[in-house]
């Protein structure tokens, strides 16, 4: 599995203008709900849920939000590129500008792992994410994240 098979062009905001975490994640599961047809309001629970129990952000300005939705048919991904950092209550205080939103069926066990780790891999590779903040549009971006892992089993 590739980020591609979970993250569509569509699924990408390339400048996204937020000034906190609450925010951010209003406005991830705003995109999410348009394009899984998902309801906003339950999107936006499950990842408040999830922040509840430890913060997402995993360090080094990176966030990975994520929950499990009963009707989901698959495996989701968005990613969001922040005009400009936030507070994302992360372990290492650093402030997050780079967001991977994953949703996946209640259903899904073990695939919902491999594919958070998979993105926590892509993510904290320090030149995929370097690449991430230099690149500022859609394409290009999609173009990073959907580059073959050497490292990614």
């Amino acid at each position: 599995m590739t980020l591609t098979d979970i993250v569509a062009p569509a699924a990408i905001i390339p400048a996204l203008k937020v000034n906190g975490k609450k925010q951010a994640l209003q406005e991830l599961a705003a995109r999410a709900a348009e394009l899984t047809g998902q309801s906003e309001r339950a999107i936006l629970e499950i990842l408040l849920q999830r922040e509840k129990l430890g913060s997402t952000a995993v360090g080094n300005g990176i966030a990975i939000p994520h929950g499990k939705l009963p009707k989901l048919g698959r495996l989701f991904g968005l990613f969001a590129r922040l005009e400009r950092p936030i507070d994302f209550e992360a372990l290492d205080s650093q402030p997050v500008d780079l967001i991977f939103l994953l949703l996946a069926p209640e259903a899904a066990g073990a695939d919902h792992l491999k594919a958070l780790a998979r993105v926590a891999r892509l993510l904290r590779d320090p030149e995929i994410a370097r690449k991430l903040r230099e690149s500022s549009d859609t394409d290009a971006l999609y173009a990073v994240l959907a580059m073959p892992q050497s490292s990614a089993a």
